[in-house]
């Protein structure tokens, strides 16, 4: 969503003025559907082009000693034919210079004889997905114009996002530069102006940066319905996609320009890439997630400092602040020379520390995926990845933040947080070498995103249904829109629904005499740009120091179970809590007490099918006798037992373990599918043996495998073959039926509803500086959800809450093909005597969920040991305390943080983990 804190205002539409009034405004003409007024000359006719551009660009280039590689060259040539494509290119290739030069000599125009010449109208849009790239990528835009000559037209550039300033916001409403950086969320708002068309309608090429981070979501489809606006008013325009870690391309350019007739154009630039991990010196066979804790912290420090600038990300921000502040206790005087840096830190903490990155003043940085897109730091020479990077595309957007120049190599170092994760490591890089990449995918028809659009293009002119009807279904989301869906959407924004039609707020677009749709109230107009956008988190709460600065923000429902005095590490300080006022929690520094990690959530992400699928192909190496990488060699003691023991995966077999203990009938199954795909695997299953005989089950997943525990006995070898293989012909809809049935489905689908309602309009999250907390918000959600449902059961956002909680969180489409391949697979069942290697970790997860940290820890350290005993082996798991340092580790995800447990204070050995959360 447009942040609330720091929306970006623009000017009123039509009609519209301070505080509900009317003004007349005589220089503008009202503009329906995109047809230019009759009076303004199409962009871009009757001008000449000047013809000492490309001499000039080739100039700058030389003058740096580069040479255009051959993908640059196809991109100017393309641009210069007028076609619109998608480039897709390693990291640091010169992908930004390829685009941007072929606009330059596609677009400038020779200079009027004028004394001051006035600059080009807004000529190229370039969206970006955060806003902390836009000034890094407005520099690199800047440096090639002023080679451009005294006799072209002088381009002028700017930003637009939420943190642009109110005066610089002021200056681009009377006039908005030629090149303007921007997001989709300021694209759209500047889309509800009612003389959208016409400072927007000069737009000749639309520039969309890492498009892979925004094709795979609602923020994706945002964009693919501001370029269909943008196309209306100009049918000529150019749009170019710039990406380095996408699987379908084709697919990819395809939902980027609603066509498949666009030019790609793959950067082959020789760049070397070092992928390589650090690895224990004994690699614990009966491992847990995290165990290995901050064991590898000495190697971590050893490795930066061997190295001038360094990136360590984690996947979480609650790692990243335990990782920093054990960094900054094993080595106190790198304090001022590493730094921390995530999306919960305060904007000018994150700026200083991009600052320090780009001179080469820091020595490394603790981070999360804030620092993974397009910002060149060209000081770094590596990158560590603590844990698992959970995809091969992550870890290539990873590795390329190091050496990010062309010719340059990039390096990222995998450091294991348990054992398997080290199968990982070689599996990623076979699967880099094999060019194996994760595929993303457009969003299916976002009805919430379309009537937030609807208002959006009200505002902006108005629009006729019909005409606006057309140019929706031009984009690939909505393709596939039904006249059904169509006018429901219509009706939505009209009335509400049936169940809203009595309220005046939700009568936000409505046809006037002449049948355009347009906003007829100015307190719903502002409401909407307030409002505008798809990135949807919980409630934070501000972190402030007493009558000092912001430091940033947590999540409220982890601080609204502190109370004051208590203590929380948070931007790399320990901080205590005084007191929580007006949604801010305001502290102090503290030291020496018991600190508490925050949790935010969205923190566990599951491992992506190409991923795992290598993982599977290491795993039969290893079960041939090839441990042909220096990863498989460490964790082959592992390995061997469970050979031993059971056996292991391969993409042949389906594995399965069986073990009585006493609390109860144990089933472990390995699909190798991610953490949300088991889940639901798990869920079913379960579901499925229950209509045999009734039971209860317990359910443990990891990315893996799951495990279903039954207090009763349960005959798995007759029941398995019969749930895995329903009966042939089985519809997908009756596999629908049984997941939803097999889960607490309303409660999770009300949960996708409460996002679903934000940014389809249904909830208003509040004016800048009114500050809502999630109850409230959820209170509101809550209350649509009840209603729509008695009195609107056929509302279409019900029904997009269902099919998103099936597609995103239960990943059906990923649960079907497991299903399928599973039925194809030759089931391995193997008896246990004792628990795996790869089924320890899943009974340790059952126990985090019953027990404390410290009956948890005394369970791990026994069992290890019974374990160990039972291999013939002499490694322990280091007792009890060691075993309590380790648990926050496996803890990704929200929830009940544990109770702070203390540390005595040890400078002879800095590795030792920090407190248990």
């Amino acid at each position: 969503m447009t942040d609330p804190m720091d929306p970006e205002f623009l000017p009123p539409p039509l009609g519209e003025g301070r505080g509900g009034g009317k003004r007349r405004i005589r220089s503008q003409r009202p503009v329906v559907e995109g047809r230019l007024p009759p009076s303004r000359p199409s962009p871009g006719r009757g001008r000449s082009k000047s013809k000492s551009v490309k001499p000039a660009l080739d100039a700058w280039f030389a003058a740096r000693g580069w040479k255009p590689f051959k993908f640059q060259r196809e991109v100017w040539k393309a641009i210069g034919e007028g076609r619109s494509g998608l480039l897709h290119a390693t990291t640091g290739a010169g992908k930004t210079y390829a685009v941007w030069l072929g606009a330059l000599q596609a677009f400038s125009q020779a200079r009027k004889e004028t004394a001051h010449p006035a600059a080009p109208p807004l000529t190229v849009l370039w969206l970006t997905p955060m806003r902390a790239l836009a000034a890094d990528t407005l520099r690199a835009l800047q440096q090639p114009l002023e080679a451009l000559g005294a006799d072209v037209h002088p381009w002028s550039t700017g930003v637009r996002s939420g943190d642009t300033s109110s005066a610089e916001r002021s200056a681009q409403n009377q006039r908005l530069p030629s090149v303007l950086v921007t997001t989709p969320e300021s694209l759209s708002l500047l889309l509800s102006r009612a003389d959208a068309s016409e400072v927007l309608g000069h737009v000749r090429m639309t520039v969309v940066d890492e498009w892979h981070e925004l094709l795979g979501n609602k923020r994706g489809v945002q964009v693919q319905l501001a370029l269909a606006r943008l196309k209306r008013w100009n049918p000529g325009l150019a749009i170019w996609g710039m990406s380095a870690t996408l699987g379908n391309l084709h697919e990819a350019m395809h939902s980027l320009l609603g066509h498949a007739d666009g030019v790609l154009v793959q950067g082959q630039v020789p760049k070397k890439l070092v992928i390589d991990s650090l690895l224990p010196g004994t690699a614990e066979r009966f491992p847990w997630g995290g165990h290995l804790g901050l064991t590898m912290l000495p190697q971590v420090i050893a490795e930066i400092a061997a190295s001038k600038t360094a990136l360590v990300f984690t996947n979480t921000r609650s790692q990243s602040e335990i990782w920093y502040q054990a960094m900054l206790e094993a080595k106190p005087e790198w304090a001022g020379l590493i730094a921390l840096h995530h999306g919960s830190l305060d904007r000018e903490v994150r700026e200083w520390v991009e600052l320090g990155l780009k001179s080469g003043e820091l020595k490394a940085v603790v981070c999360t995926s804030s620092l993974d897109l397009g910002v060149d730091f060209l000081p770094v020479e590596r990158v560590l990845q603590i844990g698992s990077p959970k995809g091969v595309a992550r870890l290539l957007q990873r590795a390329g933040r190091s050496g990010h120049a062309p010719g340059r190599p990039s390096r990222i170092t995998l450091v294991p947080t348990h054992s398997v994760e080290m199968v990982e490591g070689s599996a990623a890089r076979a699967a880099i070498a094999a060019g194996h990449i994760e595929a993303r995918h457009s969003p299916d028809q976002p009805l919430d995103v379309l009537v937030q659009h609807l208002v959006t293009v009200a505002l902006g002119g108005g629009f006729m249904p019909d005409d606006l009807y057309d140019e929706v279904r031009g984009t690939a989301a909505y393709q596939g829109l039904s006249r059904e869906s169509w006018q429901w959407c219509l009706d939505f924004v009209s009335q509400g629904g049936p169940s809203l039609a009595a309220y005046p707020d939700y009568r936000r677009a409505v046809p006037d005499a002449e049948g355009v749709w347009r906003v007829p109230d100015a307190r719903l107009a502002r409401r909407h740009r307030t409002n505008i956008g798809t990135i949807v988190s919980d409630a934070s709460m501000s972190v402030q120091y007493l009558g000092g600065s912001k430091i940033g923000s947590v999540e409220e429902s982890f601080v609204a179970r502190m109370k004051p005095g208590d203590c929380f590490l948070f931007g790399g300080r320990l901080l205590e809590l005084v007191r929580i006022h007006d949604m801010t929690a305001w502290v102090r520094r503290a030291s020496g007490k018991r600190p508490a990690v925050p949790r935010w959530n969205g923190g566990r992400m599951p491992l992506s099918n190409t991923l795992a699928d290598a993982v599977v192909q290491q795993l039969a190496l290893a079960g041939e006798g090839r441990y042909d990488s220096p990863e498989l060699q460490c964790v082959r003691p592992l390995l061997e037992i469970q050979q031993q023991w059971s056996a292991l995966p391969t993409p042949q077999t389906l594995l399965a373990e069986t073990l009585d203990t006493r609390e109860g009938s144990h089933l472990f199954l390995y699909p190798f599918a991610g953490r949300h795909v088991h889940l639901g695997l798990a869920s079913l299953l379960a579901w499925r043996v229950a209509q045999h005989e009734a039971r209860t089950f317990s359910i443990a997943v990891n990315d893996y495998g799951f495990e279903l525990l039954s207090a009763t006995g349960v005959d798995w070898a007759v029941l398995l073959p019969q749930v895995l293989r329903p009966p042939e012909g089985e519809a997908p809809a009756v596999l629908l039926h049984e997941v939803l049935a097999s889960l607490n489905a309303g409660e999770l689908a009300q949960r996708r509803f409460r996002e679903i309602a934000r940014v389809s309009g249904l909830i208003f999250q509040g004016y800048p500086g009114e500050k809502r907390s999630s109850k409230q918000l959820q209170a509101s959600s809550s209350l649509f959800w009840e209603v729509f449902r008695k009195y609107d059961p056929g509302n279409r956002l019900l029904q997009q809450a269902e099919q998103e909680l099936l597609a995103q969180e239960l990943e059906i489409g990923r649960l079907r093909a497991s299903l399928a391949r599973m039925a194809t697979q030759q089931l391995v069942l193997k008896p246990l005597a004792r628990p795996t290697p790869f089924s320890f970790p899943l009974m340790v997860e059952l126990f985090r969920e019953k027990l404390s940290n410290e009956n948890v820890a005394d369970r791990i350290a026994r069992m290890v040991e019974q374990l160990e005993k039972a291999a013939g082996g002499v490694v322990t798991a280091g007792g009890v305390e060691r075993v309590k340092g380790t648990l926050s580790f496996g803890q990704e995800g929200p929830g009940k943080p544990p109770k702070p447990v203390g540390q005595r204070r040890d400078r002879r050995r800095p590795s030792r983990p920090l407190p248990p959360l």
